[in-house]
């Protein structure tokens, strides 16, 4: 079992449960799509090394802004 996610501490850096499973997935899709790790490998699975960059302040989960979203019209 991954250390780090036997404490809360991860899951304070990324903001919740929730976005912590969001920025995980995120992450694990990325690296499975031929990204860099940010981290060295050292043998270690994808997420034992997502788990390593986000304990190293290396990725977080930004949102875009609502109001830099396009607005939709109400249908009546």
């Amino acid at each position: 079992m991954i250390e780090a996610l036997k404490t809360d501490s991860i899951v304070d850096k990324a903001g919740g449960r929730f976005k912590l499973c969001a920025l995980i997935q995120r992450r694990l899709v990325e690296l499975l799509e031929g990204a860099r790790p940010l981290v060295e490998r050292n043998g270690r699975s994808d997420l034992e090394v997502v788990i390593d960059e986000i304990m190293q302040d290396k990725i977080t989960l930004a949102f875009e802004d609502e109001s830099e979203q396009p607005q939709e019209e109400a249908l009546l």
